[in-house]
């Protein structure tokens, strides 16, 4: 008969070797992701924006209503193939919607350097604070509130900066998003190693999204402080 000891010993170590199946997982269908987010990427880059740049609420909005449609889909089908279709879908999509801030950063003189220092950058935070989130396996579950309260901020004066467009405070913004989005990679990561998110696919979709965003304010924050006009 086994002893409280050896139970709780095993029921460890099941967990363990499930949380890592799904950060293996996790981390495979991310890679995949990057595909059709970069031949969204190329595809936005020759389209015209110029009609979202004249309406950027409705812009943003039908933007917005795309993605939570997918989310909600991802969501609905998680455990099943058409969840990780929708999933791919969404990241080209994601893709698609890297066209206008790329244009941009590619007009400048050191424009393509600036994209590659933002995706060299993105992809150095990411590793060292997966590796933190996994070679530790300290519970980062404390920060979810905290990071929930500032995404709200977050969005809220984003929205207001879209009526008053005022540069100093865009650039600020960016600066609290790329510290936000660090930090959601953190707790992102944490949950999986944790136990706490158990489904690859919508792990996959947490930790894309942090990657998104953080590469996109990242970029912003170079283009304004290091950008040069031609």
């Amino acid at each position: 008969m086994q002893s409280d000891y050896q139970i709780a010993n095993t029921a460890g170590s099941t967990l363990a070797v499930g949380a890592h199946k799904v950060l293996r997982n996790t981390y495979m269908l991310l890679g995949i992701t990057m595909i059709p987010t970069v031949i969204g990427a190329m595809v936005g880059m020759t389209m015209n924006f110029a009609w979202a740049a004249q309406h950027p609420i409705m812009f943003a909005l039908g933007s917005l209503a795309a993605m939570f449609g997918l989310f909600f889909g991802i969501q609905a089908n998680r455990n099943s193939a058409l969840g990780v279709i929708l999933l791919l879908v969404l990241t080209g999509l994601m893709g698609v919607l890297l066209g206008p801030i790329l244009q941009v950063a590619l007009h400048l003189k050191n424009g393509a350097q600036l994209v590659g220092l933002a995706a060299g950058g993105t992809g150095i935070i990411f590793l060292t604070l997966a590796g933190i989130a996994t070679t530790t396996k300290k519970d980062f579950s404390f920060m979810g509130n905290f990071l929930m309260i500032g995404i709200i901020l977050l969005i809220i004066a984003s929205l207001a900066n879209m009526f008053f467009q005022i540069p100093a405070l865009a650039l600020a913004l960016s600066g609290v998003a790329v510290l936000l989005f660090s930090g959601f990679i953190l707790y992102d990561v944490s949950r999986v190693v944790n136990g706490g998110e158990t489904n690859y696919v919508m792990a996959t979709l947490a930790i894309y999204l942090d990657i998104y965003n953080l590469f996109v304010n990242l970029l912003q924050l170079l283009m304004a402080l290091l950008g040069e006009r031609e």
